[in-house]
């Protein structure tokens, strides 16, 4: 249904220098009924770390999906964040785009990621005029750490999951 990879690739590519160290991973209270999915950690790319968890609906489809990402930054690296959030605009609207699907993202503006200073883009989706999808991103950075929230789900899910948006958000740790 919703793919991040894409979008997570573009982040890493953009960050450009990388370094190994290995960091504090974030902590985050995902929403309760949300299934926390295990995702692969790279040995080979231990400067980032993935975070997901589903909600799925009723039969077990998923509905919305929650991911957080952080990426180790190369130290004196200057990390263009409008610029690294344009770029997975783009890419995002692209793979939409080339799923039958037309988007529009609003502005890029200020916004919060725990206690950092963020900028935040939302995208709807739509497909025949009709509203199927939204999703936010959400990025930050902190020295070396680079961080990525995006979220994203059916029209009416992504609406009325709101508040547990806002919670997993409020709880989250750097």
């Amino acid at each position: 249904m919703i793919r991040f990879c894409k979008s997570m690739f573009v982040l890493i590519c953009v960050l450009s220098g990388v370094n190994s160290a290995h960091a504090d991973e974030p902590i985050m209270t995902w929403p309760s009924g949300w299934e926390v999915e295990a995702v692969p950690q790279d040995d080979a790319n231990t400067q980032v770390s993935h975070q997901r968890a589903v909600k799925n609906d009723q039969g077990g489809t998923p509905v919305m999906v929650m991911e957080l990402t952080m990426t180790q930054v190369e130290s004196g690296h200057q990390v263009n964040l409008q610029g690294v959030l344009l770029e997975m605009r783009k890419s995002v609207q692209k793979d939409f785009f080339q799923g039958g699907y037309q988007s529009v993202c609003n502005k890029i503006h200020p916004t919060t990621l725990s206690r950092l200073s963020a900028l935040e883009t939302t995208c709807t989706i739509t497909q025949n005029g009709r509203h199927v999808l939204s999703q936010t991103l959400v990025a930050a950075v902190d020295g070396d750490k680079a961080y990525v929230l995006s979220y994203a789900g059916q029209a009416e899910v992504y609406k009325a999951s709101q508040d547990e948006i806002e919670a997993a958000r409020n709880s989250l740790k750097l």
